[in-house]
């Protein structure tokens, strides 16, 4: 190795970072066996922010720009080194890039039902999924509690921490929102400003910057879920004792075009459905108590005209033919001669 190549190796005189791939947050620049040239040049590209590292502490903070390395441009650093006036060249220093890009389309969604206590409808387990998004805001922070010092930190080293973390602050704004559940999902905008409002302080303390937190769907599981339909159902019916009356009404052309059918079917079949609407309105309405109903007094005997046939009791039997009352001596039906046993 020459000597060119030798110098070349251990001095750094640009330090920048082009983003290879997709999904980085931190990268440390590669140091090994190699010092930063005295007035060296740091280029910090938009969307990113770089630090020096002394000895395990976060010296100095750059945002995007060009910089020329001296004392007046790394005063931490010059501190920390005890550097009277200018340091000497070359130093050692490690220094970490973070890409500051936001993180857009970070999905999030509850594995297993939420329980919740909902005043509709008592305790109930709830489900939801969405998209939220975040970018790194506080670079000392960050490498301090997160990525530390691994040469490179991608999104989803931290995503599934967020994502629980969104999971575990979602119930407690749920328990203390005291919002019934059809009130949530019909302001689920509302609903998700609320959330992030919740989330925003956890973030910053990772050193990030919550920018977005959408809610998409909020439901209850499938069992649950019927219930609920079955629920609306009956309140769009609204009276049942009418609705019940109607449905009777338009039966009874069916009724009557059917083979048998008649005015005493009809009436009993009507009856049936008016006494079912009673009872169908009085359990939907458990504070009030059904009135006794009225005893039904039968109607008065009436004396049967002369020569008409005799009615069925205790001293008539019914011809076994035409199904006419006959008197029970009698041997042959008065009405169509067919003999009797």
């Amino acid at each position: 190795m020459s000597l060119r190549d030798f110098i070349a190796k251990q001095w750094i005189d640009v330090i920048q970072w082009t983003e290879s791939e997709d999904g980085v947050l931190a990268y440390r620049y590669p140091m090994q066996d190699m010092e930063i040239q005295n007035g060296g040049s740091l280029t910090v590209r938009e969307s990113q922010m770089a630090a020096f590292v002394n000895e395990g502490k976060v010296a100095d903070i750059f945002g995007p720009g060009l910089y020329k390395l001296t004392t007046q441009t790394l005063p931490i650093l010059t501190y920390l080194q005890n550097w009277d006036k200018k340091f000497q060249s070359p130093f050692k220093s490690d220094v970490y890039f973070f890409s500051t890009r936001i993180q857009t389309n970070q999905r999030w969604g509850t594995a297993t039902p939420i329980t919740i206590r909902d005043k509709d409808f008592g305790m109930v387990r709830l489900r939801g999924y969405g998209i939220y998004s975040w970018h790194i805001s506080d670079a000392k922070a960050f490498h301090t509690k997160v990525s530390g010092t691994r040469e490179i930190y991608h999104v989803a080293d931290i995503e599934g921490q967020l994502r629980n973390t969104i999971i575990g602050l979602m119930t407690d704004a749920f328990a203390q929102s005291n919002v019934p559940f059809l009130d949530m999902a019909a302001n689920q905008v509302v609903l998700g400003q609320k959330i992030a409002a919740g989330m925003a302080p956890t973030f910053a303390d990772l050193g990030l910057t919550l920018d977005s937190f959408v809610v998409e769907n909020l439901s209850l599981p499938d069992e649950l879920q019927k219930m609920l339909d079955t629920r609306v159902g009956m309140n769009m019916l609204g009276d049942m004792n009418k609705y019940t009356q109607y449905q009777v009404a338009n039966s009874l052309p069916i009724a009557a075009a059917n083979e048998g059918g008649g005015l005493a079917g009809i009436g009993a079949g009507l009856g049936a459905g008016l006494t079912m609407a009673n009872v169908m309105g009085n359990a939907l309405r458990p504070g009030e108590q059904p009135p006794p109903a009225a005893p039904v007094a039968p109607p008065p005997a009436s004396p049967a005209p002369a020569g008409a046939a005799p009615v069925a009791g205790a001293e008539t039997k019914f011809c076994f033919n035409c199904g006419k009352p006959i008197p029970r001596p009698a041997k042959f039906c008065p009405e169509c001669g067919t003999a009797q046993p």
